[in-house]
This record gives structure tokens, C-alpha cells and sequence, in this order.
């Protein structure tokens, strides 16, 4: 089947460029990769169209115009251009195993979406990493463990069959579309990432909760599809759950009234949604 893997980015073309580097070295490449760009200014674009002119398989680049963050929008836009049968979601700031593609597909299924994690580098690592070091797929990684959010040392090896395992036995996992992976219909029938939600936060929670009020289940990635994340500021708020924050109050709204498709989502990229359909 079709891989398409779409690449959130914004203003961190040396970031981006070693995302590329991994993904470009798969064991299983995927059909096609996506930037679905943000906003981000000149020296991304030219990143892309260089990169573009030797990568494996077919490069392209989605940009929108920068008006504050608007990654459900830009997400909409990479999975509406997208000529694959699978969606893998990847952040720009993520550099993956390379087995990382294979293990999501050695995972996905009908009738579930896969959540994988994120091993949070420290900031020493990460500026080793960005200086061209090659990431460390291993327990002894240079990375916050404690962090609520980052992957647990625990899972931090790739381990096929304890992958498997932990897939069908348990389901869940922590929400971070930074490392997700859906059928691509699946995706249009819910459609998509709802726009209404700007600015940080809660827009893959949100998805996520409307896919399983469609009766799509989600399925945690652990000893699997590793990727390493680089340390940067974080834009989270203090309080994920902040009631005030409009974002939460549409997720609770989805969650709570088993919403299972969005206003305002994919369908607004009706021209694109097109191209990918009519591609071969």
C-alpha cells in the first residue's frame, strides 16, 4: 500500500533537514513525503526544492500563509494533497529509526489509528544531533525520561514482538500527533483536523476523540516506530486541561456529545483533495 508521511514544519529548516535525512533512509520508504508548512519563511522552501532534486521518492512542499499557528489547517492541507492509501503524521522535529515507516506498517490494521511516541533529547543531546550526530535508538539515549510527555526508558529500543504484544493487549496511549498514523479514508470521513482550532494545543485530541466516536480505535506504539524529539521552548500552557483555552472547550464538546465529524476541516481543500484523487 501508498505511504504518504506528512511533515509538519515551521522556521527550523535545520531541524527539518536532519527529519529528511531519516526519513530518507528507510528500510521501507514511503510513496511520497509532504512538508505541510506553517508559514515558515525563504531558507525552508529552498531546503525543500534542494533536497527535493535527489530524494528517493517524491518531495513536496504545502505552505500556507503565516498567520499565527494554524497546524490543524496546515495538517489538513499535507493529508488533502496526499496520494497515499496511509497517512503517517510526523513533526519537523522528529528524527526517526529507520525501521520507523515499517513499524507502523507492520501495525496498521482497519479499524484503528496507531499513537507512537517521542524520546525528548536533552538539550546537549539535541545540539549534538543537530551538528549531524546520529540520534541513539537505545535505553542509554541522552534523553528526559521524567517528562510526562516523552517516551519512558522502558520503551526506548525497538523490539518487534513485544510491539505486537503490547498493540493487541492495550490500547491508548498518549495523544501527540507528532508521531501518529491513520488510513487516509478514515481521515475524510471524520474529516480531518478541525480548523476552528488555533493556536496551541488539543487539535490531536480532538481528531483522535472524534475517529473513536466513528468506532475507530486507537492502538499505542511501544518498542516501535522510535523517533528521537529535539529539544526546543515549549508552547504548551501550563495546564493542558485549561477550560479557558477555546481549543479544550471544542475537544470537550467532541468528546462529551460523541461529535464525530468537524465543521470546518478537510473539505475546505477541495482543489487539492482533487489533485490527490486524480493522481496515480
Amino acid at each position: 500500500m501508498k505511504v504518504s508521511v506528512v511533515v509538519i514544519t515551521y522556521n527550523w529548516p535545520e531541524a527539518l533537514e536532519r527529519v529528511l535525512d531519516g526519513l530518507a533512509r528507510q528500510i521501507t520508504l514511503p510513496y511520497e513525503v509532504i512538508i505541510a508548512d506553517d508559514g515558515s519563511g525563504a531558507a525552508t522552501a529552498e531546503l525543500i526544492a534542494r533536497r527535493a532534486a535527489d530524494f528517493p521518492v517524491p518531495l513536496r512542499h504545502q505552505w500556507q500563509d503565516d498567520l499565527g499557528f494554524r497546524a490543524a489547517r496546515a495538517r489538513n492541507r499535507g493529508i488533502a494533497a496526499s496520494r497515499g492509501d496511509y497517512i503517517i503524521l510526523l513533526d519537523g522535529d522528529m528524527l526517526v529509526h529507520p525501521q520507523f515507516i515499517a513499524d507502523h506498517l507492520m501495525l496498521a490494521e482497519r479499524g484503528y489509528f496507531l499513537q507512537g511516541g517521542r524520546l525528548k533529547a536533552t538539550p546537549e543531546e539535541s545540539r549534538r544531533l543537530l551538528a549531524g550526530g546520529e540520534p541513539v535508538f537505545a535505553p542509554w539515549v541522552k534523553a528526559n525520561f521524567d517528562e510526562f510527555d516523552g517516551t519512558r526508558r522502558l520503551y526506548a529500543f525497538r523490539a518487534p514482538w513485544l510491539a505486537r504484544w503490547k498493540a493487541r493487549s492495550r490500547n491508548g496511549g498518549r495523544v501527540m500527533s507528532c508521531n501518529m498514523s491513520f488510513w487516509r479514508d478514515d481521515l475524510l470521513r471524520v474529516n480531518g483536523f478541525d480548523e476552528r482550532m488555533e493556536g496551541y494545543g488539543a487539535e490531536d485530541r480532538e481528531l483522535a476523540a472524534r475517529l473513536e466516536n466513528a468506532g475507530v480505535r486507537r492502538r499505542a506504539l511501544k518498542w516501535c516506530a522510535l523517533a528521537v524529539h529535539l529539544w526546543h521552548d515549549s508552547r504548551s500552557p501550563p495546564d493542558v486541561d485549561d477550560m479557558s483555552l477555546p481549543n479544550n472547550r471544542l475537544f470537550f464538546a467532541t468528546r462529551n456529545e460523541g461529535i464525530r465529524r468537524c465543521e470546518r476541516g478537510i473539505d475546505q481543500h477541495a482543489d487539492l483533495l482533487a489533485e490527490g484523487d486524480r493522481a496515480p
